[in-house]
């Protein structure tokens, strides 16, 4: 029964703002580790990549009915994950010019947009979240939202964070995050 639950906008809101989060901090980690300084990857100027968001989303809706099939989940994960980076990839770059990342010298890339270790990643952890993570979630999620306090207050948060991150897209449609360290990576295209 728990499976066909609907959990309605406001969770799926909150779980696209808490994945988009999420990617911000894995790939802050990245270039900490990396490069060891901090780079704010990404269009938006927030703590938030919506390529996480979006893709996360897709997998929590599209693959819940494979929450008990960890190696269609891993697989189906890899493949939609993969379009969605190819696809931001690709119209990021026809919109802006830049490239935002760039895969050329990795292991069996595809135009630069995408590789076999990204995929791989993207497999792993699209099995973690829809498997593990989002059971979880949604457990958190409805005790909160039992209360009538906790349901307004998830309301709120829902509203703040929509409004705080259109501002930050409306700013970057013009002046999109070109923050130092990512120009350094990018490869600008005439």
């Amino acid at each position: 029964m728990e499976r066909s639950r609907n959990y309605g906008f406001f969770f799926y809101v909150l779980l696209f703002f808490l994945l988009s989060l999420a990617g911000w901090l894995w790939e802050i980690a990245i270039y900490l580790v990396q490069d060891g300084k901090f780079v704010n990857r990404g269009v938006l100027l927030g703590p938030w990549l919506p390529i996480y968001g979006g893709g996360g989303l897709l997998l929590a809706i599209m693959l819940r009915k494979w929450e008990y099939k960890p190696v269609r989940t891993f697989f189906a994960s890899m493949a939609l994950c993969s379009v969605v980076e190819y696809l931001s990839s690709y119209f990021l770059e026809r919109g802006w010019g830049i490239r935002w990342w760039d895969y050329s010298d990795q292991f069996l890339n595809i135009s630069g947009r995408i590789c076999l270790w990204g995929c791989l990643l993207f497999g792993v952890g699209g099995w973690l979240l829809v498997c593990y993570v989002m059971p979880y979630l949604r457990m958190v999620y409805r005790k909160i939202w039992k209360r009538d306090k906790g349901r307004k207050a998830l309301q709120l948060a829902c509203l703040l964070f929509i409004l705080a991150f259109a501002a930050d897209a409306a700013w970057a449609a013009d002046f999109p995050n070109m923050g130092e360290g990512i120009t350094a990576r990018m490869t600008a295209f005439p």
